[in-house]
């Protein structure tokens, strides 16, 4: 709390650069939609929830699910920038008996809220967290990350209904609005719009941001807190693989690592000023 937004835009370039270091040195992984949703994670993580890196299962701590499961590393060098596990575990992604497995897993991953990776699920599971809290008399909030291909995904919507229905205003679902899936163009492959247009009609107060405006963020997340008796939904514009001018709105970084010299490149420009 209480960061300031240079330093916050520091840190959002700390995590892009051990996204693209631990990614190489897996040689397997997402760096697109992780880097997409980088500045999204870190306004939530070091700006708005209430989470205890010391204690990871605080019964009133925020929750935050990351629908959109292949983007693990940008949840994990969150998590350890933050202090939930030491920074070297980044290093062993996707290696045999390591912690970080491709995909967040809530039972070996300290900080992890919710085991992901069918696409849809985890937004399905981040209503179910925010009932809890209305029915436990809970005070805490859920926040949760979808990608806009994920919007395909049929028990998006069975959810959709659900929150709205219930009045889970304890609910904010973020977009990563980046245009790009594995196959392509989201418009191309199976196009999900209207998006806003759709939340409105399932009941949701519906708001749009620039999703690498650290102070749009900010603003956004605090307004989506002042609404009652409605679940809110942001549609953040990103950029896929933003920060690294090769991988920049290129669906081909959907699901491929750098290599040594295109991990230099990365880094090289992730290093100067902000």
């Amino acid at each position: 709390m209480g960061k300031s937004i240079q330093e916050l835009k520091q840190i959002a370039n700390d995590i892009r650069k051990d996204i693209i270091e631990m990614l190489a040195e897996s040689g397997s992984g997402h760096p697109g939609g992780s880097l997409s949703a980088t500045d999204i994670l870190t306004v939530l993580y070091f700006n708005e929830m209430n989470v205890d890196p010391n204690n990871s299962k605080w019964e009133d701590r925020d929750r935050f699910v990351l629908s959109k499961g292949h983007a693990a590393p940008v949840l994990y060098a969150t998590l350890a920038k933050k202090g939930f596990f030491p920074k070297e575990e980044l290093m062993k992604l996707r290696k045999i008996d390591a912690m970080l497995q491709g995909h967040p897993d809530m039972k070996g991953t300290p900080g992890v809220d919710m085991s992901t990776g069918s696409l849809g699920q985890g937004f399905s599971a981040s209503c179910g967290m925010a009932m809890a809290a209305k029915i436990d008399k809970k005070d805490y909030r859920v926040y949760t990350l979808l990608g806009d291909g994920e919007l395909q995904e049929g028990l998006v919507w069975e959810a959709a209904m659900l929150a709205a229905h219930y009045k889970l205003d304890n609910l904010t679902a973020i977009i990563d609005y980046n245009g790009l899936q594995i196959d392509g163009k989201t418009d191309e492959v199976l196009s999900v719009n209207p998006v806003t247009d759709k939340f409105k009609a399932f009941g949701w107060n519906v708001m749009e941001m620039d999703g690498h405006s650290i102070e749009e963020i900010i603003e956004s997340i605090a307004k989506a807190k002042e609404i009652k008796d409605a679940p809110t939904v942001i549609v953040a514009k990103t950029i896929k693989g933003k920060g690294v001018s090769f991988m920049e709105d290129k669906a081909e970084w959907h699901g491929n690592a750098p290599k040594e010299d295109q991990k230099v490149q990365a880094l090289k420009e992730l290093g100067g000023e902000i």
